[in-house]
């Protein structure tokens, strides 16, 4: 097997598109912790500075725009709601603390990346069902349903970087020779 190929450098591809999905999913997961100030920020970009982008897209800017004061009304007036975006981005956190397993031992712990593949296919069903139900625009769904098929990209090509390395660690069986 050349060297590019081999046992360590399969499992130093593997690691590095491991470690740039848990970033991806660490800061989609801290995000969501300060979502009134993002909020509050966004909505006076696309009013200020970035205000070429809402003349493009006002149907983004009116969205944006009417997400900010919905969720400064809950801050102000339920603030116990927003807590469910703080479980949303702790289940981001803890999602992201299992891919250690499969940074220590890839071939045992396979399933990690096949359950969070089973999670990125799982958002389009809940944007198809939830967002219709959420008055959500459907263009938003859309959206919502990206970060699943980005983020199933590179576990699918974890999972088949593992699969190539467990076939290249497999000791081959024994061959009984007749005497």
């Amino acid at each position: 097997m050349s060297q590019t190929n081999g046992p360590r450098a399969l499992l130093a591809r593997i690691r590095a598109w491991l470690v740039v999905f848990v970033v991806c999913l660490v800061l989609s997961g801290v995000t969501a912790f300060p979502l009134v100030t993002e909020l509050r920020l966004l909505d006076s970009a696309l009013t200020g500075w970035a205000s070429p982008v809402a003349d493009l897209l006002p149907g983004l800017a009116e969205w944006i725009h009417r997400v900010r004061e919905g969720v400064t009304a809950a801050d102000r007036q339920a603030p116990y709601l927003l807590y469910g975006t703080d479980w949303l981005a702790f289940a981001h956190l803890v999602i992201a603390v299992a891919f250690h397993g499969v940074h220590r031992d890839p071939v045992r712990n396979i399933w990690v990346v096949e359950f969070g593949m089973i999670a990125c296919v799982g958002i389009i069903p809940l944007a198809l069902i939830c967002g219709p139900i959420r008055d959500i625009p459907f263009w938003w769904s859309v959206i919502d349903m990206s970060f699943g098929v980005v983020g199933i990209l590179p576990l699918l090509h974890v999972r088949r970087l593992i699969k190539r390395l467990e076939a290249a660690t497999t000791a081959p069986e024994p061959v009984a020779v007749p005497a």
